[in-house]
């Protein structure tokens, strides 16, 4: 048996609610209804996409993302702005200790390779939130799909326009401006994804804490 994971940051409910509203106010612009909209059970920034892992290599992962969060003390961030690969994902951005995130990143990645999860090649680690995509994409990997994004490394897609697709670079624009309030980053969470199976239109990925370990050296547990 396998599961589909990833590591990830989860915003707190507060930073979900700020973004929320500013999510709402672009969801009434012109053309909003052609994206396909993430929920916010889904808002994270993913530090490490690790794909269908093996139930047997889940106690080494876990014991080794432990040990990459104790290598990191907790930080401050704050979702910050907005932005689009490609101009056919739209993602909130992130501001503070991005330092430490990146770090984190490279710990969580190296965490899996050691633990025997194939991973792929490492990439440049962009910061991103995902709220939205075209809906010509296909089913993909982690919280962006249709080979634009693979965890938070970046490859930009080709012109949205050429597959029918809504821009979203308008909507990054009227995102540009958004501060959410700073938070303390003090834990890394590994996350379990279950793609939809019913074929509903419109129907979300389900999220699942699988294991959450604290951040620094201090931490108990």
């Amino acid at each position: 048996m396998s599961m589909r994971l990833f590591a990830a940051v989860l915003p707190p409910p507060e930073a979900v609610e700020e973004l929320a509203r500013a999510v709402d106010r672009l969801r009434r612009l012109p053309g909003a209804d052609g994206l396909r909209w993430t929920g916010r059970d889904g808002w994270h920034f993913t530090l490490a996409f690790m794909g269908e892992v093996e139930d047997g290599l889940l106690p080494e992962l876990t014991e080794r993302l432990e040990r990459a969060a104790r290598r990191t003390e907790p930080f401050p961030l704050r979702i910050h702005g907005g932005g689009h690969f490609g101009g056919r994902f739209l993602w909130a951005g992130a501001a503070g200790g991005i330092g430490e995130l990146r770090r984190l990143a490279e710990r969580a990645d190296a965490a899996a390779r050691r633990a025997g999860v194939p991973m792929e090649e490492h990439r440049h680690y962009q910061a991103h939130l995902t709220l939205a995509r075209g809906r010509g994409g296909r089913g993909g990997r982690t919280d962006v799909t249709g080979g634009a994004v693979t965890g938070g490394a970046v490859t930009v897609s080709a012109d949205p326009a050429r597959r029918g697709d809504v821009d979203v670079r308008p909507y990054a624009e009227a995102l540009g401006g958004f501060e959410g309030t700073p938070w303390e980053v003090a834990e890394l969470v590994l996350v379990r994804s279950r793609l939809p199976v019913s074929g509903v239109p419109g129907e979300q990925p389900r999220y699942e804490a699988v294991a959450r370990r604290p951040l620094g050296r201090g931490a108990s547990g």
